[in-house]
């Protein structure tokens, strides 16, 4: 089996869990007072997110919003360890602005290897503080980053599903920040 084909399984693999985990999530939300809310930092929304969106198990809470230039923001999902070694963070890239905008190609950071592949969240970093450890975007065996690619503009109001994937912290570490390029950064809690 190819490297190409194992990231495709670990991707379905960890679709499906991510799919289960917000079955779960939803089930639980209806059971009764939860009292461990999702951390969100300074830089998140209190005005209780828009309006939930049509897709599978959507809610309005959110691990982190990330605020960017012109209106962009980044509602992150969830972020879930792996067994296989890696942390997936999931989330949404919306555009808050009142008219159509170009992704920035800052975002796909500044290395040649992730640039030469197309505009994509390569240039993301989780920050375990407590470890003071860096993380940079997987990548396949052809430099590809393992993240959302293929993305150039967003239209007013739209939400674009995105997902980073990134090495595993060690399990100890639950919270790290996640660090985009031109937004503001935010902690998040790492399930799993």
């Amino acid at each position: 089996m190819s490297i190409r084909s194992t990231t495709k399984a670990r991707r379905g693999m960890v679709a499906l869990a991510v799919a289960a985990g917000l079955a779960l999530g939803v089930a639980g939300c209806s059971e009764g007072g939860d009292d461990k809310k999702p951390q969100t930092t300074a830089s998140a929304s209190k005005d209780g997110g828009p309006n939930p969106s049509a897709q599978e198990g959507q809610s309005e809470e959110f691990l982190a919003e990330l605020k960017g230039s012109n209106g962009l923001l980044l509602q992150v999902t969830s972020a879930e360890r792996d067994a296989g070694g890696f942390v997936t963070v999931n989330g949404n890239l919306k555009n808050d602005g009142d008219k159509s905008l170009p992704i920035p190609s800052a975002l796909s950071g500044n290395e040649t290897e992730i640039i030469k592949n197309g505009r994509s969240l390569g240039g993301a970093t989780l920050i375990d503080s407590k470890g003071k450890k860096r993380y940079y975007v997987l990548r396949d065996t052809d430099g590809r980053p393992l993240t959302t690619t293929g993305f150039s503009t967003i239209k007013a109001g739209e939400s674009l599903a995105v997902f980073m994937q990134f090495p595993s912290p060690p399990t100890d570490a639950d919270e790290v920040s996640l660090q985009l390029p031109t937004f503001a950064s935010g902690t998040i809690q790492i399930s799993g």
